[in-house]
């Protein structure tokens, strides 16, 4: 089992001065270990196929994380924010399955 260490991405909606709601994405740093490590192409109808991965990382769950688990959007992985696609909690730890490439777009 390998070690990871990298941030991840809440999307936490907040009020400006305008009385405006945004969305804005507050990172915090985390460490832990990597259960699975899987890469894959899909290129079934793509001249260029599409990268994604099948990880699975688990970190000890922080207070911040806990109160905030409906607002995780991604995890830094190798240079990279990938899309966080579900969350399993086994207090003191949360399992994360990441995947495809995170644009920023997901609220």
């Amino acid at each position: 089992m390998s070690k990871w260490a990298g941030k991840i991405g809440f999307a936490e909606t907040v009020r400006g001065d305008d009385d405006i709601s945004r969305t804005i994405i507050v990172e915090k740093s985390y460490k832990g270990d990597v259960l699975q490590n899987y890469r894959k192409w899909d290129d079934s109808e793509k001249i260029n196929g599409d990268f994604s991965i099948d990880n699975r990382i688990s970190v000890i769950a922080k207070d911040y994380m806990l109160t905030h688990l409906q607002y995780m959007r991604y995890v830094t992985w190798h240079g990279a924010k990938w899309k966080i696609r579900t969350v399993q909690v086994s207090y003191p730890r949360v399992t994360l399955l990441i995947g495809d490439l995170y644009n920023g777009t997901e609220e």
